[in-house]
């Protein structure tokens, strides 16, 4: 069965029928209706997640010990937590950012995305300046946009904690991977069925409702990786960066399961379009 690895043969194959049918697609159009029908909401972000797909040998080098002494650059955010699994784009303006994106791109393609402590610090260059958890990132892509901003797609890849920094010509650090705690424990694998209930409340979705794979749009995976459930859910959430920054911080899976049900317990529902 094919799947969003096959999207672009997929596009190709769909307008090379339609035109035998004296149907004319544009390869924008087919690639844009070969998304939706994989539950994506557009082409851009199915393409982050093929190019994301990809990367799976750089991403297999994060998984592993980084070297002694070994420096990644820094990302830091004024406004998001990334977490693991996450695909996102951020913009860069900052010279030191840009610097240690572009040297990111011409080695292996890591960067450590963390969030600061204050988003009015321009020059967040100091262990105090940052939250002590990151997320080690793949580097997906990266574009330079009409105003000299850089806009950068990153696919986040494992906790990361923040052991040294260096301030040179870009912002680096010394880190340590984080490894989780009781996540294939039985108790993970009730909360995660806990956790989908309380997200289908405080979204107000109807699941039972949409169409087969429609879940997909919703960006939500089974329960049988309740790491990586919780994962998910805790960027959708209507929440503070410090308490989504609590969660990233949060190791042992069971207890950032719970967390998540107590904050959608207290949170109003949102619109889902």
């Amino acid at each position: 069965m094919r799947d969003f690895r096959d999207a672009k043969a997929m596009a190709k194959t769909l307008r090379e029928a339609l035109h035998a049918k004296s149907v004319t697609f544009t390869n924008s159009e087919s690639q844009e209706l070969v998304a939706r029908i994989l539950g994506y909401r557009d082409w851009n972000v199915l393409a982050a997640r093929i190019q994301a797909t990809q990367s799976s040998a750089t991403s297999a080098q994060a998984s592993m010990p980084f070297p002694a002494g070994a420096d990644i650059p820094i990302v830091p955010m004024r406004d998001m937590v990334l977490f693991p699994h996450m695909i996102s784009r951020i913009f860069v303006a900052r010279d030191k950012t840009r610097k240690a994106v572009e040297h990111a791109v011409v080695g292996d393609r890591r960067v450590v995305i963390v969030a600061q402590r204050h988003s009015a610090d321009d020059r967040p260059i100091t262990l105090d300046a940052l939250h002590p958890v990151g997320v080690v990132a793949n580097v997906v892509d990266r574009q330079t946009q009409a105003d000299g901003t850089l806009k950068v797609t990153v696919c986040g890849l494992q906790r990361t904690g923040i052991v040294r920094l260096t301030d040179g010509e870009f912002l680096a650090a010394e880190v340590t991977l984080i490894e989780e705690q009781g996540g294939q424990s039985p108790e993970a694998a009730a909360l995660s069925n806990a956790v989908l209930n309380a997200y289908q409340t405080y979204a107000d979705l109807d699941f039972s409702a949409l169409p087969p794979g429609s879940k997909a749009r919703f960006g939500l995976p089974s329960i049988g990786d309740p790491s990586l459930l919780a994962d998910t859910v805790a960027p959708l959430l209507s929440t503070s960066i410090e308490q989504k920054q609590q969660l990233l911080e949060t190791r042992d899976v069971v207890t950032r399961l719970k967390r998540l049900i107590e904050l959608m317990s207290a949170g109003r529902p949102i619109a889902v379009a």
